[in-house]
């Protein structure tokens, strides 16, 4: 069972360094494409992607079973309706994860506009502290420690964020809208966490791909009728591939994979190092580097992180 938890650490380790070097791709993508179309068309290709995939796990269940002998319709019976209501599970979830991803992703998107991918990245994260946050709601909990843990955080984020001025601090607006997306990115795995057990981890997130892609794509048609064309896409091909195949495609099943039986906050733990990939990558690619002042703010931002996620963690 230990070694089988590594196995599914390793796999959310890969998710957040895809996740993190995905906020560069993302960034540039911006010069060409407005939020909801970059995010609907790469969701549309994370789904297509997985396609395949589904296709050849499929085609490996059928050809590893044996001869099933003949029953009775009783039997055929239970197995139609447990048919049905794992497909009803997939659905609902699909539904739901979708619509939180869409949502979160078209947020963070808009952010980065007007933020860097750096502070995007640890910004992005607070929805690591979120989720323990939010469990209160369904019954979880939180400790002390918890609480100080959300503190640093706001603290780590207020350094990060607040911008002086003549008429004193402020939040800018592409940081405010990254921080929104944390709160849809907090809920959208306390939902995966509720149907990943239920259903097949790549058919769920095949399906929240598309729901979420063809939401975007009809909220491009209506917000970005004069930025969504052919040679945007063309010319954002790159970082559309890039985070449509490997951050969409990749980085959200090996999350669903990997977040399978794990404690949802030791889960986020590990998901937490997107963050310090996401600075390190805009550093070195986009030469973004950070002041001193957002530097501490990224260390009171992960050490609220890291000590809730372990506070949770005592108690599970």
């Amino acid at each position: 069972m230990d070694r089988r938890k590594g196995g599914r650490g390793l796999l959310l380790a890969l998710a957040a360094l895809i996740w993190g070097t995905a906020f560069v791709a993302q960034s540039v993508g911006m010069d060409y494409l407005g939020p909801c179309a970059f995010n609907g068309v790469r969701s549309i290709i994370g789904g297509l992607v997985l396609l395949p995939v589904i296709w050849l796990f499929s085609r490996r269940r059928v050809s590893g079973q044996s001869v099933v002998p003949k029953t009775d319709d009783s039997d055929s019976n239970v197995r139609e309706s447990g048919f049905l209501a794992q497909n009803r599970d997939l659905l609902l979830g699909g539904a739901c994860c979708g619509v939180l991803l869409a949502v979160a992703s078209l947020l963070q998107q808009a952010g980065i506009q007007y933020t860097t991918a750096g502070k995007a990245g640890f910004l992005t994260s607070l929805y690591i502290v979120m989720v323990p946050v939010l469990g209160i709601f369904l019954g979880r909990r939180a400790g002390l420690r918890v609480w100080v843990a959300v503190v640093l955080a706001l603290a780590g984020a207020w350094f990060l964020s607040a911008v002086g001025g003549p008429g004193g601090f402020y939040i800018e607006p592409g940081d405010l809208l990254v921080l929104c997306s944390a709160a849809f990115f907090s809920l959208h795995i306390l939902v995966i966490d509720h149907f990943a057990p239920k259903v097949d981890g790549v058919k769920l997130s095949c399906t929240q791909f598309f729901v979420a892609g063809v939401l975007s794509l009809c909220l491009a048609a209506v917000l970005e009728r004069g930025q969504f064309r052919w040679d945007g896409l063309l010319a954002a091909w790159g970082p559309l591939l890039y985070t449509g195949v490997l951050s969409s495609g990749a980085g959200y099943t090996l999350q669903i994979l990997g977040q399978k039986d794990m404690n949802p906050a030791v889960a986020s733990l590990i998901l937490s190092l997107e963050s310090v990939f996401a600075a390190v990558s805009g550093w070195l690619l986009l030469a973004q580097p950070l002041s001193g002042r957002e530097l501490l703010g990224c260390g009171l931002v992960f050490a609220g992180v890291v000590l809730a996620q372990l506070s949770v963690g005592r108690k599970g």
